[in-house]
């Protein structure tokens, strides 16, 4: 039987964790609010996993413990943000709360934030945003790495390139999170790292010899391959576009990217938080998209398919699950979490029921 685990549990153990290897309590129960959420959510690559090389950062240095972000420039309505390699979900939380306060003022708020550092699952913001009515729009890069190859290469040159959308309904919201690439380096690692035989759905990688791939091992070899842009070999010219304009609003809003050689693990951050009050009205927007969801999950399908999936409904009916029922965590996770515990001298999260 698969051990669950308490959500609650998890974020105070994680806190503590984080509090031991120097982060501020505010930053600490932030990064581990969500991680947790990431896991929850069932993005098990971005949630706890992410935990100990997080604190490893925080131990050489690379990721900073303490402090704010340096405010680049403010014109009330947009912002800029040097986030100093602070912990990326408590920016990202920080820059959202800045934008709510001014929402009533502004009803567009916009940030971009450079040097922040890793900010894990995009997905896990969204409804902090949704529940108060809010549209959010969330996508960044990390200029230190390069895994995916334009459309027609064979050599990496940007990132997976995440973007997220957190719209109301009245319902349960619309949560996009999805990637300018085929697959996600999180993935891929962990397939390499975990079994070295299993293989993607579809050839989702470029080798170096421009042929189609399967294999995440194609990542790591030498030359290593790439993870393809959305839309893979045929039609990755859309994948390639959706990732130029993640660049665009990341690096390049802020001012700070590939283009200065940046190597400190991280990422580069635009966020929006729009106020549907400010336009055609918010009771409006909700029954708007509320009618288009439900006419999209509606739709006839093919004999014997399941009906038509909404963006977040599959993740949202796993997080009221695990709620309740305790979090399942990806097998490799707990083995790191334990040797966190045993480093910091807190006991680990201990299954439900025990």
């Amino acid at each position: 039987m698969t051990n669950t685990y308490n959500a609650d549990d998890l974020i105070e153990f994680a806190a503590g964790v984080a509090i031991k290897s120097g982060l501020d309590i505010d930053k600490a129960k932030i990064v581990a609010e969500i991680l947790v959420e990431g896991d929850l959510m069932g993005h098990t690559t971005h949630g706890l996993q992410l935990l100990a090389p997080y604190l490893a950062t925080a131990k050489s240095g690379k990721m900073k413990v303490t402090g704010t972000p340096e405010v680049l420039a403010d014109r009330g309505s947009a912002l800029t943000w040097d986030g100093q390699f602070l912990p990326g979900p408590w920016l990202v939380v920080q820059a959202m709360e800045t934008a709510f306060a001014r929402i009533t003022t502004h009803p567009v708020v916009s940030v971009a934030i450079r040097r922040s550092h890793h900010i894990a699952c995009l997905a896990a913001y969204l409804k902090r945003a949704t529940d108060r009515g809010l549209v959010m729009l969330l996508t960044c890069s990390d200029p230190s790495v390069a895994s995916v190859a334009p459309h027609g290469a064979v050599a990496p040159r940007y990132t997976p390139n995440p973007f997220s959308a957190g719209f109301p309904t009245g319902g349960d919201p619309v949560l996009i999170d999805i990637s300018a690439s085929t697959t996600t380096n999180g993935l891929t690692g962990r397939m390499h790292r975990t079994d070295t035989a299993a293989r993607l759905p579809g050839p989702w990688l470029v080798g170096p010899d421009g042929q189609g791939s399967d294999d995440p091992g194609v990542l790591f070899g030498q030359p290593p391959g790439a993870i393809l842009p959305l839309g893979g070999l045929d039609l990755g010219h859309k994948g390639f576009a959706l990732g130029l304009i993640v660049e665009a609003l990341t690096s390049a809003l802020a001012g700070y990217g590939r283009a200065d050689g940046e190597t400190n693990w991280g990422a580069s951050v635009f966020l929006q938080i729009i106020d549907p009050n400010a336009f055609g009205g918010g009771d409006a927007f909700k029954r708007e998209l509320g009618w288009f969801v439900d006419s999209c999950r509606t739709a006839p399908v093919a004999p014997g398919n399941p009906p038509v999936r909404i963006p977040g409904e599959r993740a949202l009916a796993l997080r009221k699950r695990q709620r309740t029922e305790g979090v399942t965590l990806h097998p490799e996770i707990m083995p790191s979490l334990a040797k966190l515990a045993a480093e910091a001298g807190i006991a680990p999260p201990q299954p439900r029921g025990k």
